[in-house]
């Protein structure tokens, strides 16, 4: 299964939002016409509470469970992930990553281990094992599907931390795709990250 993701919905009037937030802090009027230079210039400064007040939500689909056991330790977020005990899995999807893909003889082994985890889930869910206790046997591997809900600042920490280069690979590269499609209309709020990650 190939990686998907996709913005779902952005807090309206974001940025009126987060400029209001920060003027109240500085007892300023609101100015349309810097609001961005207005945000960045907090942002800078580290004045980040302000960007509390405007939340992003994504849906991302055909990632592994090993990826979603490291999102869901950003805890200043609302998550909601497809259930692996109300879901049948018999036929799952999984993740194959390329340090395995790339050797042929680990691969074969690799795709036979996914097959025989399919066969024992099928039997023991076929002779009666409920599927909250068919799933121990369910690899990490397993494709996953969330929907999470992150405030800027708590999305901003979430990009410091995931789009590094130590960060494993499935969330690196979420972090770097949510950095990039953020940037485009919220830029005064994460364009300092485009530099620090140079994407």
């Amino acid at each position: 299964m190939s990686f998907k993701f996709e913005l779902r919905a952005v807090t309206p009037n974001a940025l009126d939002l987060i400029e209001e937030a920060g003027r109240i802090c500085y007892d300023s009027p609101m100015n349309k016409e810097t609001q961005e230079k207005f945000i960045a210039k907090r942002v800078k400064e580290g004045h980040e509470s302000i960007l509390e007040h405007a939340s992003a939500t994504f849906v991302v689909d055909g990632l592994s469970r090993s990826y979603s056991h490291q999102q869901v330790r950003h805890r200043l977020a609302s998550y909601s992930q497809q259930s692996q005990r109300y879901v049948k899995s018999e036929d799952f999807e999984y993740v194959t990553p390329e340090t395995i893909s790339n050797k042929p003889e680990i691969a074969q082994e690799y795709h036979e281990l996914m097959n025989s985890i399919k066969a024992f889930y099928t039997k023991a869910t076929g002779n009666g094992v409920p599927a909250e206790d068919a799933r121990m046997a369910l690899p990490n591997a397993c494709c996953t599907k969330i929907m999470f809900t992150m405030n800027f600042r708590s999305l901003r920490n979430f990009i410091k931390l995931r789009a590094d280069k130590h960060a494993q690979w499935e969330i690196r590269k979420l972090a770097t795709e949510i950095l990039l499609i953020m940037n485009k209309s919220y830029r005064c709020c994460f364009e300092d990250l485009m530099e620090k990650f140079e994407v």
